[in-house]
């Protein structure tokens, strides 16, 4: 298995400042964070989501996006994937991640899928998101990247199962998934191996935080109040040993990326614990 960092982790840094401290922690490759930083948010403190100096404009010139890949390459570093915020049904948008993805070298992709709010049936968004992957599939194919639906929270792939009812109509060759257990804290827990196993060729890349439950007052009935936050991959609800473990019976070989929001860590700090840590436990 090989290791990335997902670059909304590392907001303080610049694209060429987070290279150097990747080589440096030993990672073997880069997903880029793509979307633009809002223009209210450039006088702003570094944040994961909205001043994140380490994100790629959608708005980049093909030379500036070369220039980036070269950033990436001359430090002994794989572009391991591009991660848009993509809408389902954006076809238009998805066109431009995957011609971006092509520029940088990228292997993956995250492509969208539906969010879940009680407000539209199911079904439905089921069908829209099964239509858009089957599109999105097309793209895959032109560019020979592979799209990634991601085990999220509030949308309708929190779990491994549901995600593999998405993509299992697809050629896993270019559609796959993008398993998180660390949020499937917040929903979709399944046990690790089994959801791997049910994956089967279309688990092509995990991300790596953690989160925890805790108790915040009550409700107003009188019964305890939970909620999900994140945490230091030390201090959460995934045991690391026991997903590592599991991805070695089903023989995974590709990225653990990580996306810690804890803020345990200075970003390069954080890089280097994560590889410490994932390498204990390998």
């Amino acid at each position: 298995m090989k290791l990335s960092v997902f670059t909304v982790a590392t907001p303080d840094l610049t694209p060429e400042q987070l290279a150097d401290a990747a080589r440096e922690a030993g990672l073997d490759g880069v997903e880029w964070r793509y979307r633009e930083v809002p223009p209210d948010a450039a006088d702003e403190q570094p944040s994961y989501w909205r001043n994140n100096r380490c994100s790629i404009d959608p708005q980049l010139t093909s030379e500036e996006l070369l220039k980036l890949r070269e950033v990436t390459a001359s430090r002994g570093l794989k572009v391991a994937g591009l991660m848009p915020y993509l809408q389902v049904g954006d076809l238009e948008a998805a066109e431009q991640a995957f011609h971006a993805a092509s520029q940088l070298g990228a292997d993956m992709i995250r492509v969208g899928v539906a969010g879940y709010d009680g407000k539209m049936p199911y079904p439905r968004l089921y069908e829209e998101t099964v239509r858009y992957l089957k599109e999105a599939e097309v793209l895959a194919k032109r560019y020979g990247i592979k799209g990634l639906v991601e085990t999220h929270h509030r949308t309708i792939a929190p779990s491994a199962s549901l995600a593999y009812r998405l993509v299992s109509g697809c050629n896993p060759d270019y559609i796959g998934v993008l398993y998180d257990p660390g949020n499937m804290v917040y929903e979709g827990y399944e046990p690790f191996q089994l959801g791997m196993e049910l994956l089967g060729p279309y688990l092509a890349h995990v991300h790596i935080k953690n989160a925890a439950w805790k108790q915040e007052g009550r409700r107003v009935d009188g019964t305890a109040r939970w909620l999900a936050g994140w945490s230091p991959l030390e201090e959460g609800m995934i045991d690391y040993a026991e997903v590592l473990q599991a991805l070695k019976a089903v023989h995974y070989e590709g990225y653990l990326g990580i996306e810690d929001f804890s803020g345990q860590y200075e970003s390069r700090q954080l890089l280097k614990a994560f590889a410490d840590f994932v390498r204990e436990r390998m």
